[in-house]
């Protein structure tokens, strides 16, 4: 599917990420945006790869489920991509999962642990058919520099780390304290473009060819 090209299936993005919706675009897709509710809670004992892999593919079946009896899915028929991240750390020998700040302290908290060391981005992308579903986990490792209690204080008191995994986006104001990374650059964003393009265009040529 190139750019121009006609879209042999209709795509609903599950996420309300406008950071997933604007890289999805720059792939050159058409889509609809359409949220999924679903419970965001760890369950015990889940590493962070299973979690992400289980909540993107829940999000997209929660969507899928909503069209999946619509009788123009023959006609054009119909792939819902769900994603999730989390960024995951090791704090004294254990791996701390973190997600979105519940509150400025949150984000502070999360940040102090990020600061002067390396974590994990983790982006679990699902795509989902009625020939089925397909997913991955993309994982990407970000070194970040030392942060000054200052530079946490002021960055907390912005609306900025309150929707973002972690507490930071490497696309914004956080930039300044990430000297390296290694890995997909978009993965931290949300959504690991090249490998989500992969699981598109799969789930499409199984349901287009059948």
């Amino acid at each position: 599917m190139g750019v121009g090209d006609p879209q042999p299936a209709r795509l609903i993005l599950a996420s309300a990420s406008p950071r997933r919706r604007e890289l999805l675009a720059q792939a050159g897709y058409v889509f609809e945006v359409e949220a999924a509710d679903v419970d965001e809670s760890r369950r015990e004992g889940e590493d962070a790869a299973a979690y992400v892999l289980r909540l993107a593919d829940e999000k997209a079946q929660a969507v899928f489920a909503r069209h999946c009896a619509e009788p123009g899915d023959l006609v054009r028929p119909l792939v819902v991509l769900g994603a999730d991240t989390c960024v995951a750390c090791e704090v004294e020998g254990r791996e701390e999962i973190l997600g979105k700040p519940i509150d400025g302290a949150d984000a502070k908290r999360m940040l102090r642990l990020l600061s002067n060391r390396s974590h994990r981005v983790l982006t679990g992308v699902a795509a989902v058919t009625r020939a089925g579903a397909i997913s991955d986990v993309v994982s990407t490792e970000v070194t970040f520099s030392r942060i000054s209690e200052m530079e946490i204080a002021a960055y907390c008191a912005t609306p900025g780390p309150l929707d973002k995994a972690g507490a930071y986006g490497i696309q914004g104001y956080a930039a300044r304290w990430i000297p390296r990374i290694d890995g997909c650059y978009f993965n931290v964003m949300g959504l690991p473009i090249a490998r989500t393009v992969e699981l598109i265009e799969s789930r499409t040529r199984s349901i287009v060819s059948r």
